[in-house]
């Protein structure tokens, strides 16, 4: 039995109000590094993980020292779980890419399978990215516990593989920062324990 627990970076600029961040190396904000040290708390007294890994980006890697402070692991940052490459879209506001191409911005919160940004990723791009770290961490630790951590995007594409979703379901699954999310893969099946849980960020350290 393989258990994942699947965590979002802490909170950062840009997601309120929204911008496309993608591969926008920024860091995580005094709210997010808050964020990180209560999820790295609930993660050590509820799991003993034997592996972390991370996105190469700084939020990522950030909200993972701070699960390594609490259990002792080194974090190994993955390209697997590098964020979606928004391309011409890195960093622009909602409202500067709606004037930039107003068609591909409603396509992507209607049909997201059918988008691939200017100069960038799409959905299918990132999928083949995560499958690789999801098939990495199923056969490295079999009967183990891994903790991953990634974006908001890239922890919607694990969830719908390992849901076996199709990749239009992409925004019926909600990715808060430092949400956790939780699935045991035993014997080839798949159970979901929890999704975008973020009780743990009500507790005061």
């Amino acid at each position: 039995m393989t258990r994942i627990v699947l965590v979002r970076h802490g909170h950062v600029e840009g997601i309120d109000p929204p911008r496309f961040r993608g591969r926008m190396d920024v860091q995580l904000s005094d709210l997010g590094e808050r964020q990180a040290d209560l999820t790295a708390e609930r993660i050590s007294t509820q799991w003993s993980p034997s592996a972390i890994y991370s996105s190469p980006l700084r939020r990522a890697l950030q909200t993972s020292q701070a699960i390594c402070r609490k259990t002792g692991l080194n974090a190994q940052p993955i390209e697997g779980l590098h964020d979606l490459d928004y391309g011409d879209w890195q960093w622009k506001t909602f409202e500067e890419a709606r004037q930039l191409d107003p068609l591909l911005f409603e396509q992507w919160f209607s049909t997201p399978h059918l988008v691939r940004f200017p100069a960038g990723d799409c959905l299918q791009d990132l999928v083949l990215r995560t499958a690789d770290a999801l098939r990495m961490a199923l056969s490295t630790h079999a009967a183990q516990t891994v903790v991953l951590v990634g974006h908001d995007s890239v922890n919607r594409a694990l969830l719908l593989q390992l849901l076996d979703m199709p990749l239009g379901a992409y925004w019926r699954l909600s990715q808060s920062p430092c949400a956790i999310s939780e699935v045991v893969v035993e014997a080839g099946k798949v159970r979901v324990e929890r999704v975008n849980e973020t009780a743990h960020l009500e507790m005061r350290p």
